[in-house]
């Protein structure tokens, strides 16, 4: 698989994030660890049915524990407190914080073996996600009247994804594949913390559970699959800014589903988002100088 393709594989886990926030409300009022289950599970079952359905099952065979503690220590992490997040905070300002991590993706690029983080990468992070705070922060919601613990909560999420992120670029040998065993083990891990500190509170009804599915086969599921391998094998600082799509097109999701209204804010974020990856684009195709490494 080329480096472009990849990167493009990586790309079609964003958009299904997009579609995040908006299930995860869709799945009220069920508590954030036994949502983590139902969704894992989902998307762990799928994907190991597809392996064994395509004959790959032997791909799971002799994956360090290193790489599955590293792997679902990040899933888990990284759900627990973003479910946790929205259910303690407004979605707006929630998801601002969370969305740090693309940001935080991008600098941390820069520490990774044969990656070089540009001006360029910088101030496309930069202006892609001032873009991003237009968004979730265009709901006319007030950062200081939120919940404290859910915004430290999602601060604490954004540093999980992006520390998650490089890890999987360092792990480039381990299969896609192993990303099944993740999500089960994600699930699993999910299930004792939640009898233990949580009441089981089920979907209140059918729209509930269609939410549920449809989080554990996307944006928890497929997506993971897609992000994988843009990771290991796509242009990280690209993807780290193309990243701030999500937001934007989260609010379009919003919009369309009738849980928010189109603003000329949401055209400048659009604009912004839309520069700030054209210009992290841009320093991933210049060629590197011999003279400056740069």
């Amino acid at each position: 698989m080329t480096r472009a393709r990849a990167t493009l594989t990586g790309f079609v886990a964003v958009l299904l994030w997009a579609l995040l926030a908006l299930l995860t409300k869709g799945t009220e009022p069920v508590p954030p660890f036994l949502l983590n289950a139902l969704s894992f599970g989902i998307g762990g079952a799928l994907g190991l049915g597809w392996l064994l359905a395509s004959g790959q099952g032997a791909a799971l065979r002799g994956i360090p524990w290193r790489v599955l503690a590293v792997g679902t220590a990040g899933l888990f992490g990284y759900h627990a407190l973003y479910f946790s997040a929205l259910r303690l905070a407004p979605v707006a300002e929630a998801s601002l914080v969370a969305y740090l991590w693309p940001l935080f993706l991008v600098l941390g690029s820069g520490l990774l073996p044969g990656e070089r983080l540009r001006a360029g990468h910088v101030a496309g992070a930069a202006l892609a996600f001032l873009g991003a705070a237009l968004v979730v922060a265009g709901g006319g919601g007030d950062l200081r009247g939120a919940a404290a613990a859910g915004l430290a909560l999602a601060f604490l999420c954004a540093l999980t994804w992006a520390g998650y992120s490089l890890a999987s670029r360092r792990m480039g040998a381990v299969p896609t594949a192993a990303v099944a065993l993740f999500c089960l083990a994600t699930a699993a891990l999910s299930v004792p913390v939640h009898l233990l500190a949580e009441e089981t509170v089920w979907p209140a009804d059918a729209g509930g559970w269609i939410a549920v599915a449809a989080l554990g086969a996307g944006p928890v599921g497929l997506a993971f699959y897609a992000w994988d391998v843009g990771m290991k094998r796509g242009d990280v600082q690209l993807l780290g800014v193309l990243s701030y799509a999500a937001p934007a097109l989260s609010t379009f999701a919003l919009i369309v589903a009738g849980q928010a209204q189109a603003t000329g804010t949401l055209v400048v974020a659009a604009a912004l988002i839309a520069g700030g990856a054209a210009l992290a684009a841009r320093a991933s195709a210049a060629p590197v100088s011999r003279a400056t490494g740069a």
